[in-house]
């Protein structure tokens, strides 16, 4: 496994960040870590970078303790913070050199930098000092300087906030690029971008985990698909009464209405034989999925 957390909970004074948190994530997975403000997210970030350590429980990453051995951890673990902490005053090419001294990169340390410029397109930047980069430029500095000793996980906190939906998309398709060779744990509160990225999704709430499962399941949990139908006239709640399997009924703008079957259960045949017998037209009826917003506000608005 990459990664192990095992029952790890964090306290700050009486503030319980961390829950007993128990999470498994296997060697070259994307994977998207949500949560509203506060959940923990960012703690656990810093527990698996060695940045803080647990009140209790344990964590490991590659077979390493993140207690016993963070000096093995940091070795293979690249982590961008949220606010992405650089030394503005200095050129990119400069501070890139100044971290991989840190990292002890020795001869190895040109080729390397070379390398995370070409990767993360700061070629037309290089000869400017950190202070004059746009924020997208800022953000590839970070993942450079993340990448730059080549770890095999890497931890992103928030890497596309603030980004102009340009750079976002060159953010985003950098991250895929590097979670074909590494395992990457991606914080986000940008629904699309989960969707596009990452392979799997854990969901945290008030310290725990609500949802972990591949991104494509996790719409599907706790709701069903909707209905979106469209009808020629105007029609009120009572008027689906004798329409069974229907859990819940909107009303939408105009004559159009939202309806929310019982799981498991397509009310459209049923829906469709009612319409005809009560003279109505359908003028529309669409199946819609329910989107990762939806399903993130489901799982932590309880």
């Amino acid at each position: 496994m990459s990664i192990t957390v095992s029952n790890i909970t964090k306290l700050y004074g009486e503030q319980k960040a961390l829950d007993s948190i128990n999470i498994t994530i296997h060697p070259g997975e994307i994977v998207g870590l949500l949560g509203p403000n506060g959940a923990g997210k960012s703690t656990l970030m810093k527990i698996l970078s060695c940045f803080i350590p647990p009140t209790s429980g344990t964590a490991s990453v590659l077979g390493f303790d993140v207690q016993e051995n963070p000096i093995e951890v940091r070795r293979r673990v690249g982590y961008l913070p949220e606010n992405n902490p650089l030394y503005t005053d200095m050129y990119v090419r400069e501070y890139l050199s100044f971290v991989a001294g840190i990292h002890h990169l020795g001869k190895k340390s040109k080729e390397r930098i070379n390398e995370m410029i070409s990767l993360t397109g700061l070629e037309i930047e290089v000869h400017k000092k950190i202070e004059m980069l746009s924020k997208g430029y800022k953000q590839r500095v970070g993942i450079a300087q993340a990448l730059l000793h080549d770890p095999q996980v890497l931890i992103l906190d928030e890497p596309t906030a603030g980004l102009d939906p340009n750079q976002l998309i060159d953010i985003r398709n950098l991250i895929k690029e590097i979670g074909k060779k590494k395992t990457v744990i991606l914080s986000t509160h940008i629904m699309q971008e989960v969707e596009a990225v990452c392979d799997r999704v854990i969901i945290i709430n008030n310290g725990k985990v609500v949802a972990d499962d591949k991104t494509e399941n996790i719409t599907k949990q706790k709701g069903e698909d909707l209905i979106l139908v469209e009808f020629d006239k105007e029609l009120d709640t009572n008027s689906f009464r004798s329409i069974s399997n229907i859990k819940n009924i909107k009303k939408s703008e105009g004559y159009n209405w939202i309806l929310e079957p019982y799981p498991n259960k397509d009310i459209r045949p049923e829906l469709t034989r009612w319409a005809v017998q009560h003279n109505i037209t359908i003028l529309s009826m669409k199946k819609q999925t329910s989107t990762m917003e939806e399903s993130f506000h489901r799982l932590t608005n309880q």
